[in-house]
């Protein structure tokens, strides 16, 4: 169990000497734009930044200096952080709304490591079960594993939501560069005609269909994969499902009931949560597109970025770095979004993923004493790619009224080793980030309106549009090249970085409890329409399936 670090009866982060110096400091930098932190502190830009493997860090675009960052190192000892990261790898119940752990860096850890979890070392089972995953995607890319009338299979549908969605959808885009031949779809909304604009395209005698699921009772999932076992059943028998047909849940009496084989049912821990579990089983489809090899490059990237965390001081541990930068914009500085900027396009997905990954995980209300929380918690992740978005909603992060740090990742090198292009890129990338720093002001403005030529008059008129007040926050993220390791290493340095909030948040991080009752009411709804019969809802939802019913049957 993560120690608690505040005393019962008055839970809040503001209660460490720490959080009421950082107060007291915020208000001391607020006077100070980045521009004249940069001229008051002599190698601003070395001293605030990390080199890690084929990793840099540039954290020097903040609004901080070396004070703040000792200051909220001062808070991460304060809360004890080194213990709870020691227990969140050790395998104690930190989750302990449902009585778990919380041991998705076990999926990436090495055969020789131990790790006991209720007396049982689980590392042989997790080997034992990569090792199922990768014979089975061996047999699929050399044509062993074929369909019920002998054809090869050509095409893979991951069929799940969540994080048996997002976490593959992710990063089979993004490894791209690395896959087979094999297609890979995905199939996550309970959406009809989504389903059906997947399986029109589809040879059933040659696809396979994971079914993702870690209780094999999530609705969209089952009822997805119900409806596609009809289809598949109009041209295959019921013994041809074990050719077509594979489960990855924690649930394998239900996986059988579905009438799925045994030996195509893989296991999911319980101490796995969905949203980090692309490790394992429900990252079959990964391993499948880019080859076992690669599917453990990928793993171990994360392994190496999970000693860094472990291991690391935190003056030197980017994770807990980010992590506290990140804290330091919510709760000082009331920022309630980050943007994930990736001038990658292969990482198109990345905000989506971590969307989930951080939403779910810290948006909530609860402290770990089970009393409501007076502070800000959670950040809304969102973003896009660049250059993308710089012609979409840079124009709010420049010149808008809110402040919205942002996290920019570029890659050095190109996969298609494009230079001139990737420069091209890079310097967005680069020339973004500056000129979110230093903005344009108005004497800036009027030289450049007067060089062009324009009257006293229509530079009066147009100057006030043309000013960037600057002063806007970021840090950039650079990586010698996107391979299936720097992508490893990249996801699990985000995934800790949403731990280490959530301890300094003092809330449960791996639960979810706050998606359950749309579900629980989504099935009363349900029944209802089913049987046209209504219930004791509000008016507005009366309203809303009077209308839905009404309109349905003209």
């Amino acid at each position: 169990m993560i120690k608690k670090p505040f005393l019962s009866g008055n839970i809040s982060p503001n209660c460490p000497n720490a959080w009421e110096k950082l107060k007291s400091h915020h208000s001391e930098l607020s006077k100070k734009s980045i521009v004249e932190l940069f001229l008051s502190e002599k190698d601003r830009e070395k001293s605030l930044s990390l080199s890690w493997e084929d990793f840099f860090i540039d954290f020097s675009k903040n609004k901080i200096n070396s004070t703040t960052i000792d200051l909220l190192l001062d808070l991460a000892k304060e809360l004890d952080l080194r213990e709870s990261i020691d227990a969140l790898f050790s395998g104690k119940k930190i989750n302990e709304t449902e009585n778990r752990s919380v041991l998705h860096t076990a999926l990436r850890s090495e055969i020789k490591d131990t790790l006991l979890v209720d007396g049982e070392n689980i590392i042989s089972n997790i080997q034992e079960n990569k090792k199922r995953m990768f014979s089975l995607a061996k047999k699929i890319i050399n044509e062993d594993w074929r369909g019920f009338s002998d054809k090869p299979i050509k095409t893979i549908v991951n069929v799940g939501i969540g994080g048996s969605n997002l976490g593959p959808v992710f990063v089979n885009e993004a490894l791209k560069f690395y896959k087979n031949d094999i297609n890979i779809r995905f199939i996550s909304n309970i959406e009809g005609d989504h389903l059906f604009e997947v399986l029109k395209s589809l040879d059933p005698e040659s696809t396979i269909f994971i079914i993702a699921s870690k209780t094999f009772t999530t609705q969209e999932t089952i009822i997805n994969a119900k409806t596609i076992k009809d289809w598949f059943l109009q041209k295959g028998s019921i013994k041809s499902l074990e050719r077509h047909f594979i489960a990855v849940t924690s649930s394998i009496e239900k996986a059988k009931a579905f009438e799925i084989a045994d030996e195509n049912i893989f296991h999911i821990a319980d101490w796995t949560g969905g949203r980090f579990s692309l490790w394992g089983p429900v990252g079959l489809s990964i391993c499948i597109s880019i080859g076992p090899n690669n599917f453990e490059r990928l793993l171990n990237g994360a392994y190496s970025m999970d000693k860094h965390f472990r291991n690391s001081e935190f003056k030197n541990n980017i994770p807990v770095i980010l992590a506290l930068i990140s804290i330091w914009y919510n709760n000082f500085w009331g920022a309630d979004s980050e943007a994930v900027i990736p001038y990658s396009q292969y990482l198109k997905n990345f905000p989506s993923y971590l969307q989930q990954a951080s939403m779910e995980s810290n948006g909530k209300n609860i402290n770990r004493d089970g009393e409501k929380v007076s502070y800000q918690t959670g950040n809304i992740i969102w973003g896009s790619t660049g250059t993308n978005a710089q012609h979409a909603f840079f124009q709010l992060l420049h010149q808008g009224t809110k402040l919205i740090p942002i996290d920019f990742i570029g890659f050095v090198k190109s996969l298609h080793a494009k230079e001139n292009q990737q420069d091209k890129l890079i310097s967005n990338l680069f020339g973004q980030a500056e000129a979110l720093m230093l903005g344009k002001n108005k004497s800036q403005v009027i030289k450049e309106l007067e060089k062009k030529g324009l009257s006293k008059k229509e530079i009066f008129k147009l100057a006030p549009f043309k000013i960037f007040d600057g002063n806007r926050p970021s840090n950039t993220i650079m990586i010698k090249e996107l391979t299936p390791y720097n992508l490893g290493a990249l996801i699990a340095l985000y995934e800790h970085k949403i731990f280490v909030q959530g301890i300094v948040w003092n809330i449960f991080s791996f639960d979810q409890w706050g998606v359950e009752l749309g579900k629980e009411l989504a099935n009363k709804i349900y029944d209802d329409i089913s049987k046209n019969t209504f219930k004791d809802y509000d008016s507005s939802t009366k309203q809303l399936i009077k209308f839905y019913l009404r309109t349905k049957k003209n």
